[in-house]
């Protein structure tokens, strides 16, 4: 399988014109957040509000609406069980994540069955943590233009039967197909199955990552890049993936444990070295 590293992302994403605004970096909208995993949805919130992304807002439980206000005022916020609202949201968004804290219960469902009625063939669909897991109950072909999956390995069993031993680059590769999603698959040596691609590893990461919200923390990166870099994806994917172990494994040369936080708190300075000089 072919190394990711450094040199093939650096300055090879697009810089920012000097006569822009916000809506030209992407609208993207969160969901996830049940009323005991508030923070997944946080994490990822605010990662994808320092990858870049133009206008986000967080579709959540109501009871999470004030931390998330306090923790992140540049982000919106709406109560997840106003179905129109959500509805409305749901079309006027380029990139949706789903699954960060979103849980497994009836309202999960119905969320997650909310986003396969209504995306559109133009929009990018990130399926993260427990909706992988309700994706994996009843599969079905996503309409949106892509539709990125991030499972850990368990996760990936469950959508795509194969126990971890035998998830070979191989298997992956025909599960991947069979599902017609991408799948960055979250392990040490992150793989990513990207369609059009051959796949690739990453060489960077430390067990100082192992922690809770880590992956809530890569998704919210990944919506935040491909919210900004919509004509860019194998880049932002590959970009966002490789950046999120690599500013880990920085940190972790001080410390005993890297916390989410502090990678959000890098990502913006460390974004610099993928993005191209400006001409």
């Amino acid at each position: 399988m072919k190394m990711l590293t450094f040199n093939e992302l650096a300055h090879r994403l697009p810089p920012r014109k000097a006569i822009s605004h916000k809506g030209d970096y992407g609208r993207l909208l969160l969901i996830g957040g049940n009323r005991n995993m508030g923070g997944a949805i946080m994490l990822a919130a605010q990662a994808a509000v320092c990858s870049g992304a133009g206008l986000t807002t967080v579709a959540t439980d109501e009871v999470n609406h004030t931390a998330l206000h306090c923790r992140l005022p540049e982000a919106m916020v709406l109560n997840w069980e106003n179905n129109d609202l959500l509805i409305s949201k749901i079309k006027g968004a380029d990139v949706i994540l789903i699954g960060c804290g979103l849980g497994l219960e009836t309202i999960s469902v119905r969320l997650l069955q909310t986003v396969l009625i209504n995306i559109a063939d133009h929009q990018k669909l990130i399926l993260d943590g427990d909706a992988i897991t309700l994706f994996a109950r009843n599969p079905q072909s996503p309409t949106a233009l892509k539709t990125l999956a991030t499972p850990h390995q368990k996760e990936w069993e469950r959508l795509s039967g194969l126990t971890p031993l035998q998830q070979t680059e191989i298997s992956n590769q025909t599960a991947v197909k069979r599902l017609g999603i991408d799948v960055v698959l979250k392990k040490h040596g992150t793989e990513l199955y990207l369609a059009g691609s051959e796949p690739q590893r990453i060489n960077v990461g430390t067990p100082a990552m192992a922690t809770g919200g880590m992956g809530d923390t890569l998704a919210g990166m990944l919506a935040g890049f491909l919210a900004q870099f919509p004509r860019h994806y194998r880049q932002a994917v590959c970009g966002a993936v490789y950046l999120h172990s690599h500013i880990a494994q920085g940190l972790a040369e001080s410390r005993h444990v890297v916390l989410p936080t502090d990678i959000i708190s890098r990502i913006q300075t460390e974004m610099k070295e993928m993005i191209a000089p400006e001409e």
